[in-house]
């Protein structure tokens, strides 16, 4: 069964961590230090729980912004991100937040598409890896 969570960084840290940097630093190759950052005490961490292990995260910033949004390889196709997302969304919604932006990787922008984000701007680079921006209203 999917469970997700919404925690503070400190209780979101161990299960957060290192699915971040198994997807981003060890898939991607994405420097760890551009990867962990301060803005993480700051932010509300969805934590996605399928068959007692911690399988994907994401977090919701202070300013509407939606990011490091990871599944583990083994959890993907299982509804895991698409869930994470529509927890993090109804928290701003509730927060009152009147639009969400996310920087989406060029290759995962179709599955935001799908769960009504809209891109906007142009495509830049981001470590190394082509990203879009997107925004939604809650």
């Amino acid at each position: 069964m999917l469970r997700i969570e919404l925690l503070p960084w400190n209780e979101a840290r161990a299960h957060a961590e290192p699915i971040r940097l198994t997807v981003f630093v060890g898939e991607q190759g994405v420097p760890p230090e551009l990867e962990m950052d301060e803005r993480d005490a700051s932010c509300l961490h969805a934590i996605a729980f399928l068959g007692g292990r911690a399988a994907g995260t994401g977090r919701l910033l202070p300013d509407g912004h939606i990011g490091r949004m990871a599944v583990l390889k083994e959890f993907r196709g299982k509804g895991v991100g698409g869930a994470v997302l529509e927890k993090l969304m109804e928290a701003a919604k509730q927060r009152g937040d009147r639009e969400v932006v996310l920087s989406a990787q060029l290759h995962a922008a179709a599955f935001y598409g799908a769960h009504g984000f809209k891109a906007f701007g142009k495509v830049y680079e981001e470590a190394g890896i082509p990203h879009q921006d997107m925004r939604r209203a809650p």
